[in-house]
């Protein structure tokens, strides 16, 4: 059980980079916080109960690389255009 104690630590750190942070870089790496603790969640469950968290560990894992893929590509774009990386300035692109 201690891991799932490691992993309820690894998901409130991943929170509190999403709330308190202000750039886009950062707030992705608090979010694939955030879904590496929800794999060791996944992964201490299925050892200790004999389900099949590995399966939903994989499949987490290839939504976390289409989400890096996508929101990188998308940062760059964006940096490459307004030369900044702040999420309050992204409101702007709207007009």
């Amino acid at each position: 059980m201690s891991y799932l104690l490691a992993s309820a630590l690894l998901f409130s750190l991943g929170v509190y980079g999403v709330l308190t942070r202000r750039t886009a870089i950062l707030l992705f790496l608090s979010i694939e916080l955030m879904l590496n603790a929800a794999n060791l969640a996944f992964v201490t469950l299925a050892k200790a109960h004999g389900l099949a968290g590995q399966v939903a560990a994989l499949f987490v894992i290839a939504v976390a690389a289409a989400e890096v893929a996508v929101g990188l590509g998308l940062i760059v774009a964006v940096f490459r255009h307004r030369e900044s990386t702040a999420v309050d300035d992204l409101s702007q692109l709207r007009g």
